[in-house]
């Protein structure tokens, strides 16, 4: 099985688990990290993602990852977690639920101009989505705006400001 039908293969499996007990399965990845690969799922519920949540989904899929493992060629270790407070911004959902919020962003490139001129890395407002055009508009802290796409990011996920 290849990364990709695993990876759609574990959200179509999870989806009514999840609805059943009132999560969201935010992310599903398959990631070699070091020697070993991982089979990653990140949820979340109102009121936090508790271990006993993590538990019961690992249970749950360790299930049924069972029926399959003659299909997935490689030894994996199956990690469910939350997202956590830093959570990465990837699906349409993230990026609607955290306008109004501040946002850690890695671009591949440094921008030439505009108020982000220069920076590559750096912590601003996610002032609009536009999920049609796939664009983001941030905010420095002196209220000046500049849109880019969501193709721009390396990476793009919650700050975390203490």
């Amino acid at each position: 099985m290849k990364k990709a039908e695993l990876i759609q293969y574990v959200e179509e499996v999870l989806k009514p688990f999840a609805e059943e007990k009132h999560y969201e399965i935010v992310d599903v990845d398959f990631v070699k990290e070091g020697a070993n690969w991982y089979l990653k799922v990140f949820g979340d519920k109102e009121g936090g993602f508790t271990i006993n949540d993590c538990v019961d989904t690992s249970h749950f899929l360790d299930d049924k990852l069972e029926s399959i493992e003659d299909s997935i060629e490689i030894a994996y270790i199956l990690e469910v977690s939350s997202p956590g407070l830093d959570r990465p911004l990837k699906k349409d959902k993230d990026y609607i639920r955290s306008v109004g919020k501040l946002v850690e962003v890695k671009l591949y490139q440094a921008r030439t101009e505009g108020p982000f001129a220069g920076q590559k890395e750096f912590i601003a407002l996610l002032a609009a989505s536009d999920i049609e055009k796939q664009e983001a508009t941030l905010e420095t802290e002196e209220g000046e705006q500049e849109v880019f796409s969501r193709k721009d990011f390396a990476a793009i996920r919650l700050a975390v400001i203490f």
